[in-house]
């Protein structure tokens, strides 16, 4: 089974909400109002809620509380407002595809940490749009959950990685490509923007194809998230490569520092999606 076909089976099982359409439509329709947008979300209580509790989070920092969706659409803009809805899709479907087949605590908490990581690192390279990057780091392995889901006992091999042997490696021989790669497929199916699903289709040829810089951040954060992960296994020394962070301008320092960010805040975003895997043991 190719990439591709896994991200039909996921499509097949669950599709992206009408309102991501929708938004999508209006964001590209330049008469759309704020109303327009705020009626579209309001549609859906649950969506409004986290919605909200999304723009109030640190991802955001926005000083006083916003309480509507008008608001939230005022102060931010209709595209972090659909990155936000991209958050809450993937709250879904991460609940919709769980199994017992791999260990969903580790899986919450890397995409999570790796989406909090790709922010904290692109905000260093003074990179725009950053919460298009989080939305990236957060989806970029959720191909895993699909195999998991289709095909377990191939899940369960890609699981025994090591220090000797990365999870990307392990992947690699497993399927003939690597879980971004389906990842990247459904992406596209459910018509993901471009500049999403680009870096995640990319980030593990960072050394070799240099598209652009989010390519490069993804790399280094998914890298953090292994290390968050596995701490008694990996080291930034033994998985980050200092050449590109040297090309992105970003310290050791930085590195730590990002890392640290996306410790304190990944408990906060877990518990906002409601995942009920996002407690560490």
């Amino acid at each position: 089974m190719n990439a591709h076909e896994y991200a039909i089976q996921a499509n097949g099982s669950f599709a992206l909400p009408d309102a991501c359409f929708k938004v999508k439509s209006l964001i590209e329709d330049e008469t759309s109002t704020i109303e327009d947008f705020a009626d579209v979300i309001s549609i859906d209580p649950s969506m409004t809620s986290r919605l909200l509790q999304i723009a109030n989070s640190a991802l955001y920092s926005f000083p006083g509380e916003i309480s509507t969706i008008s608001r939230a659409i005022t102060i931010i803009g209709t595209q972090a407002i659909y990155n936000m809805m991209l958050v809450d899709v993937a709250a879904s479907a991460f609940k919709h595809f769980a199994n017992q087949a791999i260990d969903l605590k580790r899986f919450w908490r890397m995409s999570v940490f790796c989406g909090l990581a790709t922010k904290n690192l692109a905000v260093k390279s003074g990179i725009r749009d950053i919460e298009r990057l989080f939305v990236a780091g957060l989806l970029q392995n959720f191909g895993e959950l699909i195999v998991a889901k289709v095909t377990p006992e191939i899940a369960q091999a890609c699981e025994k990685y090591s220090a000797d042997n990365l999870p990307w490696t392990v992947q690699q021989q497993q399927l003939g490509y690597t879980y971004t790669d389906i990842s990247a497929e459904l992406l596209k199916i459910w018509q993901i923007p471009e500049k999403i699903i680009l870096p995640i289709r990319h980030y593990n040829e960072a050394h070799t194809i240099q598209i652009n810089q989010d390519v490069k951040i993804l790399y280094l954060a998914t890298r953090l998230a292994l290390v968050d992960s596995h701490p008694e296994e990996f080291s930034y020394d033994d998985t980050v490569d200092e050449s590109l962070c040297r090309s992105l301008g970003i310290s050791s320092d930085d590195l730590n520092a990002a890392a640290e960010f996306a410790t304190e805040e990944a408990e906060n975003i877990l518990r906002i999606m409601g995942s009920k895997f996002y407690s560490r043991q």
